[in-house]
Parts: C-alpha cells; sequence; structure tokens
C-alpha cells in the first residue's frame, strides 16, 4: 500500500477524482473531457503550489517515506561490478551498512553506506539503518583498503542514527564512530559522500567526513532528530515541528551555511516517485566530484579537506 503523507492529501484526492472521471468516459457516451482538462490544469497547479513550497516538516516526512530508494537501489543503477564485502574482522557484519567494490565509468571505487528495509522483516535485519560498532568497524576497514590501492570512496548517508543500545556501547560505539571521524580526516584519497535520506547525528557522520559532501533536496541533516531536539528543549516531542524548523536540517539550509557542497534535486514528490530518474540527477555531481578530486595529489586533497572542515562555523 502507497504510504500518503499528510500534506499531500489534496494532491492524491484530486488524482484520484480525475481517474474515476476518465473510469466513467470509457465505453459510454459521456463526454468529459472539458472536466477532466479543467481538473488537470487544477490538479498542475495544485502540485506547484505544494511541491515548490515545502515546509521543513514536509521534508522530514518525505526523507522518511517508506519507499525512499535506499543505497542498493543507488548502486543497483550507477555502478558496475558491484561486490559486497562482509565483516570487520573483530565482531562480526552488520547489516545496517553495505560496503563493496564497483566500477564507476570504468574506475574502481569502494562504495559504503547506510542500508534501510524495503519492509518490516527487512527493517528487523538490518536494524532501520541504525548500526552497531561493528557497522562502523567495517566501513573502516574498507576505507583502508581503498586507501591501500588508491580507490575512491563514495559513502550513501541514510540514518536516525547509530544505534544506542547497551549491546552496542558495550562494544565501543562511541569511539567507533571518533575513529572513524579521525580516520577518515587522512585518507588520502577522494571521499564523496551523498545523503540520501535521514542523517542523524554522529552516526550519519562516520561515514561523511568528505572531499565532497552532497544532498538530496528532500534529505535531512542533523546533530539530533527534531524529536530528540524538541524534547530536550521543550520536554515533549510533539514540538518536533518546530524544532525541525530551528535545527536548520534541511539541503538548501545547509547549502546556506556551506556545510554541504551541492543540493540534487528530487523528482515532484521525492526521490520515491521515480528512482530511475533520481539517480540520473546523482550521476552528474559523482561524475563531478571525481573529475575535480582525481586531479589533486594527496597532499592537496587532504589540505582541501582541512580547509573545508575548519571553515565549518566561522562566522566572516
Amino acid at each position: 500500500m502507497k504510504q500518503v503523507l499528510e500534506f499531500e492529501k489534496p494532491v492524491v484526492e484530486l488524482r484520484e477524482k480525475i481517474v474515476e472521471l476518465k473510469k466513467l468516459t470509457v465505453g459510454s457516451e459521456i463526454d468529459l473531457s472539458k472536466e477532466i482538462t479543467t481538473l488537470e490544469k487544477r490538479l498542475e497547479k495544485l502540485e506547484t503550489d505544494i511541491y515548490g513550497n515545502l515546509r521543513t516538516w514536509d521534508r522530514v516526512q518525505i526523507a522518511r517515506h517508506a519507499n525512499r530508494p535506499t543505497t542498493l537501489d543507488y548502486i543497483e543503477r550507477l555502478f558496475t561490478d558491484f561486490i559486497e564485502l562482509h565483516g570487520d574482522r573483530l565482531h562480526g557484519d552488520d547489516p545496517a551498512i553495505v560496503t563493496g567494490i564497483a566500477k564507476y565509468d570504468g574506475q574502481p571505487v569502494t562504495i559504503i553506506g547506510h542500508q534501510r528495509g524495503k519492509n518490516t522483516k527487512e527493517n528487523i535485519q538490518r536494524n532501520f539503518a541504525m548500526p552497531h560498532p561493528e557497522g562502523y568497524r567495517k566501513a573502516l576497514r574498507q576505507m583502508k583498503l581503498a586507501n591501500k590501492f588508491k580507490r575512491p570512496i563514495i559513502t550513501f548517508i541514510d540514518t536516525k542514527g547509530a544505534y544506542p543500545g547497551k549491546a552496542a556501547e558495550e562494544r565501543g560505539q562511541s569511539e567507533a564512530i571518533a575513529r572513524n571521524l579521525m580516520e577518515m580526516g587522512g585518507l588520502e584519497v577522494p571521499i564523496i559522500s551523498i545523503v540520501i535520506g535521514e542523517g542523524g547525528s554522529g552516526g550519519a557522520l562516520a561515514l561523511g567526513v568528505a572531499d565532497h559532501l552532497h544532498m538530496l533536496e528532500n534529505a535531512t541533516y542533523s546533530v539530533i532528530s527534531p524529536e530528540g531536539a524538541a524534547s530536550i528543549l521543550w520536554k515533549d516531542s510533539t514540538h518536533a515541528r518546530e524544532a525541525a524548523e530551528a535545527l536548520k536540517i534541511t539541503a538548501h539550509d545547509l547549502k546556506k551555511l556551506n556545510i554541504i557542497d551541492e543540493v540534487i534535486v528530487e523528482p515532484r514528490g521525492g526521490a520515491h516517485c521515480d528512482l530511475d530518474l533520481q539517480a540520473s540527477y546523482i550521476d552528474p555531481y559523482i561524475r563531478q566530484s571525481l573529475t575535480h578530486l582525481n586531479k589533486l595529489d594527496k597532499k592537496s586533497l587532504i589540505e582541501e579537506r582541512w580547509e573545508k572542515y575548519k571553515k565549518i562555523g566561522s562566522i566572516d
């Protein structure tokens, strides 16, 4: 069953009405073409008004959409010869993070990304894309291999955050995230990160210390979820809408703050409305980033990365 977001209901209802009228005209002598044309024009205007003026909370809902494309969806459409690699060689494998090697335009690359499920069973298996420490250590293992064999790294970010459970803390969740941040800062190969859904807290940042950081226009990237911020600030999670506005978590907000590099447009209604089209929108940003970063020597690459993060939070 298709998930309909609250702000989309007027659009969906009008679409259904148009479909009903078209069915009435099939095999009958009733001419409703004028009425259908009028409604289709109204639908076009309504879609423009709604999707062209999305509020922060609307974008949060789209980022969380059950049918939003995942890392594996994009790997299938953007890369060739993908081979998934498992395990951190310390504890085990974490299905919440997918890692592997592939080719992009013939160039070998390492791919790492958070992975949600498509249904309840898969989400449970992948822990709703909330990684344990072994997930981050698996990612780091692949990053080091990429560094050794001079392969660019491309990461896809889509997580509510690192798993906060007892077992994760016992196995060193904070240390695993901190080590990824430190190690990524010194890698001598290009790193490109794309926020494709939710980018939550350190769980997202552990894959996001990149030379170029891009975001889909309906993705979010934040130190805390709107509900979590509302629980702290107002002691009431129902203030999540207000918190979302205050946090400046959308791609357009973060572009203005110079935290991300580019905003990648989405099909009208969100990435889930046309996966192939969305992949085609992402493709040129990966290509442009690789073209620029592949030209840099090791020293210049690290210096640019350092300058990028040093400027975040500065006021001119």
